[in-house]
C-alpha cells in the first residue's frame, strides 16, 4: 500500500480528491491530511508519506515554502510530489522541466488516473529526487530561462544541462533523446512536449521527428531533399515547410 498525504487549504477539494482516488484505486492510503503550511510541515513529519498532493497556494504562504523547510530539516525530500494548480504558466514550465507531476484544478478524473499510474511507476524506483532540489532552486531563483532539465526514464530520473543536449528524435509517443557524452534516453513524452519547452533554448523542429538544437548543427544540405549534418554526425531530414525557416535562423546565428 502507497501511504499519501493531502495538503490543501480548500477542505472541499480535498474530500473530492480522497473520493476519486477512493474510486479509481485500492493502492493509495491517504494517512493524513493538512491545510497551511505550518500543518503540512507537522503532517509530514509525522506520517513520513511516500507521496504527497501539495497545493502551490496556502493560507499562510506556499507548497513551496513547506519543501523548504523539509528540506532544510533533514537534508532532502524523500516523498513523490503531485502538485495541484490552478493554470499557472511559469509554475506549469517549473514543473515540467523538473519532472514533476501536476493536477490542475478543478481536478479532472482522466488526469487523476494518469497521474495514479505514474505514482504507482514511481514509487516502485529508486529515486534520489534530484529533480525537487533542481525545482526549488528555479522558484528560489525566479529564474525563466531554465539552465537544467530533469527527464524521467524507466530506471528513474536524470538530470542534464539543457545546452547538452543535440537533438531530440519522436519515437511514436515517446521522444529519444541524444545527449553529449551520454548514452541515448528515451522518455515517456511526446516531442510536442519537448518542443514547447526547448523552442526558447536555440532548439527547432525542422521534421515532424525531429527537433535540433541548432548550437550542434554543421551543415545544411541541400542536395537530397535537403538535410542536416549534426555535431554527432548524423543526417536529418528537413520537411519542405520548414526550409526557409531553418535558412532564415542558419543566416542569423
Amino acid at each position: 500500500m502507497i501511504t499519501a498525504l493531502l495538503i490543501d487549504d480548500d477542505k472541499h477539494l480535498r474530500a473530492g480528491l480522497k473520493a476519486l482516488l477512493d474510486r479509481y484505486t485500492n493502492d493509495i492510503s491517504i494517512v493524513g491530511e493538512a491545510e497551511s503550511v505550518k500543518t503540512g510541515i507537522l503532517a509530514i513529519e509525522k506520517w513520513r508519506p511516500q507521496v504527497i498532493f501539495l497545493d502551490i497556494h496556502l493560507n499562510d504562504g506556499t507548497g513551496f515554502d513547506i519543501l523548504e523547510n523539509i528540506a532544510k530539516a533533514y537534508g532532502k525530500i524523500n516523498a513523490h510530489i503531485i502538485f495541484i494548480t490552478a493554470h499557472e504558466k511559469y509554475a506549469v514550465k517549473a514543473f515540467k522541466f523538473s519532472a514533476l507531476d501536476f493536477i490542475l484544478k478543478p481536478v479532472d478524473p482522466e488526469e487523476l488516473q494518469r497521474t495514479i499510474l505514474k505514482i504507482k511507476d514511481a514509487v516502485g524506483k529508486t529515486n534520489s529526487f534530484e529533480h525537487i532540489d533542481l525545482l526549488l532552486e528555479n522558484i528560489r531563483k525566479k529564474v525563466d530561462n531554465f539552465k537544467r532539465i530533469a527527464l524521467s526514464t524507466s530506471d528513474g530520473i536524470h538530470l542534464f544541462e539543457v545546452s547538452d543536449i543535440i537533438r531530440c528524435e519522436a519515437k511514436i509517443n515517446y521522444t529519444q533523446f541524444y545527449i553529449k557524452n551520454h548514452k541515448p534516453i528515451l522518455i515517456s513524452r511526446t516531442l510536442k512536449e519537448y518542443e514547447e519547452l526547448l523552442t526558447e533554448h536555440g532548439f527547432e523542429r525542422i521534421h515532424q521527428s525531429h527537433l535540433i538544437n541548432l548550437s550542434y548543427l554543421k551543415s545544411y544540405i541541400k542536395n537530397d531533399g535537403g538535410y542536416v549534418i549534426m555535431s554527432d554526425n548524423t543526417n536529418i531530414p528537413i520537411a519542405q515547410s520548414k526550409k526557409e525557416k531553418l535558412q532564415e535562423l542558419i543566416r542569423s546565428l
